[in-house]
């Protein structure tokens, strides 16, 4: 496993398994797979409802806690200080740790101030080693940690070899906040990455299939991606991207397969932040 080191010093792997519309019932055994495969970043979220199964699986997995990741993510039905600290509990309960590597603002809307707050008092009481924010766009994230004590460490964002968030990238790197990558393999309305003929034609130099191509192309850059799968041997074969480098030339091209830059949802379309007061605010 390679690693990234946060700007305050932590190191996260570059690699890690998401649990994204992975069912509470089936959770414990995916994440157990993924575990024994060899994963030790899990992301998960309370909005995911299955943090329990998380915390269910590492417990039986015999690993040591310093030895994993765990990510999880304050839904915006937690907004304020107050509902915030006690999501931020519930959440260590359910995953059964006294701490958590990397907790995220899932969304950029309700109160983010006042849960990042919290946050930030959970991180100086050491329940958290890190804390960042998810889907928060370059203008709604340089307005936000422009007035915040501790800076964002990391941004989740959708971001592929279709969708390559070039844009906001120069921003993420000044303020000195490293980027995680949902959806890195496509899904959420991008097709075309597994089956990409470029991508499989690279991968065959190196032995390599699209996905894994398109898996190392993210953490060449010090990009950390989260694929999903529920197969025991498509984890397996997506932790396999150590073992080669990608040429410049292979950089380059599969660069040039950028479709949209920030993504195939606005989270700044007034209809989706309606959506998300009014049903979770």
């Amino acid at each position: 496993m390679q690693y990234t080191k946060l700007s305050n010093g932590i190191e996260m792997p570059l690699l890690g398994y998401g649990v994204f519309q992975v069912s509470p019932a089936e959770c414990e055994r995916c994440v157990s797979d993924a575990l024994e495969v060899g994963y030790r970043l899990i992301d998960t979220a309370q909005a995911y409802f299955n943090e329990e199964g998380v915390g269910e699986a590492w417990t039986k997995s015999g690993l040591r806690r310093e030895d994993l990741f765990l990510v999880t993510k304050v839904w915006i039905s937690n907004s304020g200080e107050e509902r915030a600290a006690r999501s931020i509990d519930e959440s260590l309960r359910k995953l059964k740790t006294d701490y958590i590597d990397l907790l995220l603002i899932h969304q950029a809307y309700g109160d983010v101030f006042g849960i990042w707050r919290a946050m930030e008092d959970a991180y100086r009481q050491g329940k958290l080693r890190a804390i960042g924010v998810s889907n928060f766009q370059e203008a709604r994230f340089f307005d936000f940690q422009h007035y915040v004590e501790i800076k964002p460490m990391v941004n989740q964002l959708q971001c592929n070899a279709m969708i390559q968030q070039r844009g906001i990238e120069p921003l993420l790197t000044e303020k000195g906040c490293s980027m995680m990558a949902w959806g890195p393999l496509g899904g959420q309305g991008v097709d075309g990455i597994i089956k990409s003929e470029l991508l499989a034609g690279i991968g065959q130099k190196y032995g390599k299939t699209a996905s894994q191509v398109a898996l190392r192309w993210l953490t060449q850059r010090g990009i950390v991606a989260i694929p999903k799968s529920s197969h025991k041997e498509r984890m397996v074969q997506n932790l396999d991207i150590f073992d080669f480098t990608l040429s410049d030339a292979d950089m380059e091209q599969i660069a040039g397969m950028n479709q949209m830059d920030t993504g195939n949802i606005n989270f700044a379309d007034m209809n989706f932040v309606k959506y998300l007061i009014e049903t979770y605010g």
